[in-house]
C-alpha cells in the first residue's frame, strides 16, 4: 500500500492557475498543514535574472497561494533567503513576485535581516549525519521558522552538484546561513539533515513543483529549457523529488539524498511505494535529461568533491579567499554568460514558448 501521494497534472497557460488549485487539493494540502499556524511560502530564487526553468514561476506562486486559501490558510508570509551570488530583492522584482504579494497582502521577510528574524542555536532531537561534522555544536536556524508550516516551491531541473534539485534542496537556503557553502562536500547528507530538522520545527510541510518549463544540463542556473507542461504537488518532500527525478530520467537509488531520506524514514523515495494521482501517465515519462557543468560549477565540483584539489577546500572556502570564487561566479554567470547567451534564450522563450508568453503577460 502506498505510503505517500504525489499529484501530477498536465497543464496549459490558460488554465494553469486553476490547475494549481486543483493540484494542491489532489496533493493533500488541506490535511498536510496545521490550520492554526502561519504558513511560510518558500519560493526558489535560484537566479535574480529571468531564465526559463530556473526559478519559481509567477503562476506557481499565484496558484499555490489560491490553493492555500481554498484550504483555509490565509495567514501567509513569504520568506526569501540570501546567497552570495543571488540578490533576492532584485529577483523578487524581476521574477514578478512583488505584484502578487501586494495583491494578496502577503508580507515578505528575509532570513538574513536581523530585524526580520534571528539565527538561534538548535539542538536536534534525532541524530544528524552531516551538520555536526561541519558546524559542531553550533547548528543554527532562523527562529521565525519554528512552529510555522512551510510550502516549498521549486522547479523541475537538474543540478551540477546534486544531479537534480527539488523540494529537499529548496530548504537549503531557508535553514542554512551565510556559511552554507561549507556543506557542499556533504551536500546530500546535509539535505537529509535539513529535512529532519524541518520535520521537528514545522507542524506541516507541503511542496508544489513547476515543470511547465523544465531545465536540463548545467543547473541550477544555466540550464537548457524544455517545455514539459506539467506541475506536481505533495506533502512528502522526498516522494515529490523522487517522482520528478525519475521523470527526468534519474535513478532514485543513485541520488543519495533521496535514498538516505527513504532509509531513515523521513519520506518515501521508492516510486513503487508512491501513489500518483491526477494525470498518472505523466509519471511514466522519461525525459533523459543530462546533468552537466559550466565553468563555475565545474571548478566547484573539483574543489568540493573527490579530486586531489578537495584537500584545499578549507583554504579556499573557509577564509577570505572565498571572495575570489564569489567574484568569479558572479562574473561568469551575470556578466558573461547571461549577456552573451542567456538573454537570447529568454527572448526566444518569451516569443516562441506559450509559457514565455504567459510570463511576459504578468505585470512588473
Amino acid at each position: 500500500m502506498a505510503k505517500a501521494r504525489v499529484a501530477i497534472l498536465r497543464t496549459r497557460p490558460e488554465s494553469v492557475v486553476k490547475d494549481y488549485q486543483r493540484l494542491c487539493e489532489l496533493g493533500g494540502l488541506k490535511g498536510a498543514l496545521d490550520a492554526s499556524a502561519t504558513t511560510i511560502l518558500k519560493d526558489n530564487i535560484t537566479w535574480h535574472f529571468v531564465f526559463p526553468g530556473v526559478n519559481t514561476t509567477p503562476w506557481q506562486l499565484e496558484g499555490t497561494i489560491l490553493g492555500l486559501q481554498d484550504a483555509g490558510h490565509r495567514d501567509l508570509v513569504a520568506v526569501h533567503n540570501h546567497t552570495v551570488v543571488t540578490i533576492p530583492e532584485r529577483g523578487e522584482e524581476e521574477l514578478k513576485f512583488t505584484p502578487l504579494y501586494k495583491r494578496f497582502e502577503i508580507p515578505v521577510l528575509f532570513n538574513f535581516r536581523d530585524d526580520h528574524m534571528k539565527w538561534i542555536p538548535f539542538k536536534p532531537q534525532r541524530p544528524l549525519i552531516a551538520l555536526p561534522k561541519i558546524f559542531g555544536d553550533d547548528i543554527r536556524i532562523p527562529d521565525f521558522f519554528i512552529g510555522k508550516n512551510i510550502v516549498q516551491m521549486p522547479t523541475v531541473k537538474t543540478h551540477s552538484y546534486t544531479q537534480y534539485t527539488g523540494a529537499l534542496k529548496n530548504a537549503f537556503g531557508g535553514l542554512l546561513n551565510y556559511k552554507r557553502h561549507y556543506t557542499h562536500t556533504l551536500i546530500h547528507e546535509t539535505l537529509v539533515d535539513l529535512l529532519a530538522i524541518g520535520k521537528e520545527i514545522h507542524p506541516g510541510m507541503f511542496a508544489t513543483m513547476d515543470g511547465t518549463t523544465a531545465g536540463s544540463g548545467p543547473g541550477p542556473r544555466t540550464v537548457h529549457p524544455h517545455d514539459k507542461h506539467v506541475i506536481l504537488a505533495s506533502a512528502d518532500q522526498v516522494a515529490i523529488d523522487a517522482i520528478a527525478a525519475t521523470m527526468m530520467g534519474l535513478d532514485w537509488t543513485q541520488l543519495p539524498c533521496i535514498a538516505l531520506a527513504h532509509e531513515r524514514g523521513l519520506g518515501v523515495g521508492d516510486p513503487r511505494e508512491i501513489e500518483v494521482v491526477g494525470d498518472t501517465d505523466v509519471a511514466d515519462e522519461r525525459w533523459d535529461f543530462p546533468v552537466g557543468v559550466n565553468l563555475a560549477t565545474g571548478v566547484g565540483r573539483m574543489l568540493w568533491f573527490d579530486t586531489p584539489l578537495k584537500a584545499l577546500q578549507k583554504l579556499f572556502f573557509h577564509t577570505p579567499l572565498v571572495n575570489l570564487f564569489i567574484f568569479g561566479s558572479e562574473m561568469f554567470h551575470d556578466r558573461i554568460w547571461y549577456p552573451v547567451k542567456g538573454r537570447r534564450v529568454v527572448r526566444k522563450w518569451e516569443s516562441e514558448s506559450p509559457w514565455g508568453r504567459l510570463f511576459a503577460s504578468y505585470p512588473r
